[in-house]
C-alpha cells in the first residue's frame, strides 16, 4: 500500500496545485493557499450558463496524448443521476469534452437512470476548454478522454460516502479484489461498472464514437470479466489495456479512464 499511495501523492500533487485558488494574501492569512471550495450552487449553474460552448460542432484535432479542442463542450455539473466530482476542477475549465462523447454520455446516464433511479454517478476530469496538456493527465488533450468514477456498494447496496470527496477521491487505494483498503466492507461493484460500459459502448456508436480504449487496473480484470457483464464486454471487443506502467495501473483503481475514437 504505501508505494502505491507513494506514487499516486507524485502523480496528484500538480493536479492540486492547479486546482488551488491563487488569491491575493496579506501578512496575516496563510502562506499556504487554499482550494476554494465555497462555491454556491448559483455561481456553478451561472459559469455553466457563461462557459458551455456554443451550437458549433466540437472538432477534436490530433489525438489524446497530443492533440487540441475545438468549440469544447462544458460537462454540465450535475443532473438527475450524475455529477461532476469536485467543484475546484469545474471552476478550472477541466470538464470540457466533444459533443459526441457529452451526448453519449449523458444518454447512457439517462438510460441508467430508467434503472437506477435512486443511484448516483460522478464524472471525473475530462479536457480543458481548448484542449491540450492538462496536469498530472498524460492524454485528456483533444475532448474524447473522460474519467469515471468507479461505483461502489457495500453488503450489496450502493456506497456513496467517498462521491463527494472532490480530488481526493482520485487517492483511493483498493486490493486486487477490488476492497476498499481502508474499509474492507467497501467494494467495486464491477456488474455496475460492466453495465455501465456496455451501455456507453453502444450509445457511443449512435453517436459516431467508438471506445478505442480504457484504463482500468490490470489486477481487477478478472473481477470485470468474472462479472454479469463480463462476458459481454469480451463480445463487444471493449478494449481494456493489457499493458501499463506500475504508477498508472496502480492509479486506475477508484476510477477507470476512457478514450472514445470518431468513427464517422
Amino acid at each position: 500500500m504505501g508505494q502505491s499511495f507513494t506514487m499516486r501523492i507524485l502523480l496528484i500533487l500538480p493536479l492540486l496545485v492547479v486546482l488551488i485558488s491563487c488569491k491575493a494574501q496579506t501578512e496575516e492569512e496563510l502562506e499556504i493557499p487554499i482550494p476554494d471550495t465555497s462555491y454556491t450552487e448559483d455561481q456553478v449553474s451561472s459559469f455553466y450558463e457563461a462557459n458551455k460552448g456554443n451550437k458549433l460542432e466540437s472538432i477534436s484535432k490530433g489525438t489524446v496524448g497530443n492533440g487540441s479542442l475545438v468549440n469544447g463542450k462544458l460537462f454540465p455539473f450535475s443532473g438527475p443521476n450524475f455529477q461532476y466530482f469536485d467543484t475546484a476542477s469545474y471552476m478550472e475549465k477541466r470538464a470540457y469534452v466533444n459533443d459526441r462523447v457529452l451526448e453519449a454520455v449523458l444518454a447512457t446516464y439517462d438510460s441508467l437512470y430508467t434503472k437506477y433511479p435512486d443511484r448516483s454517478f460522478r464524472v471525473m476530469e475530462c479536457s480543458n476548454e481548448h484542449g491540450g496538456k492538462i496536469a498530472p493527465h498524460r492524454t485528456h488533450q483533444n475532448g474524447l478522454s473522460i474519467d469515471f468514477m468507479t461505483p461502489l456498494a457495500r453488503n450489496g447496496v450502493a456506497c456513496p460516502d467517498y462521491d463527494d470527496d472532490g480530488v481526493m477521491h482520485y487517492l483511493m487505494d483498493f486490493d486486487d479484489t477490488g476492497h476498499y483498503l481502508e474499509d474492507k466492507s467497501v467494494v467495486i461493484d464491477f456488474d455496475l461498472l460492466g453495465e455501465h460500459l456496455i451501455i456507453l459502448n453502444e450509445l457511443a456508436s449512435q453517436h459516431g464514437l467508438k471506445i478505442d480504449k480504457v484504463i482500468f487496473k490490470k489486477e481487477l480484470k478478472d473481477e470485470l470479466y468474472a462479472s454479469e457483464y463480463g462476458d459481454l464486454i469480451r463480445k463487444k471487443g471493449i478494449y481494456i489495456t493489457k499493458n501499463l506502467t506500475p504508477m498508472i495501473n496502480a492509479l486506475h483503481d477508484d476510477h477507470y479512464h476512457i478514450d472514445f475514437g470518431i468513427i464517422r
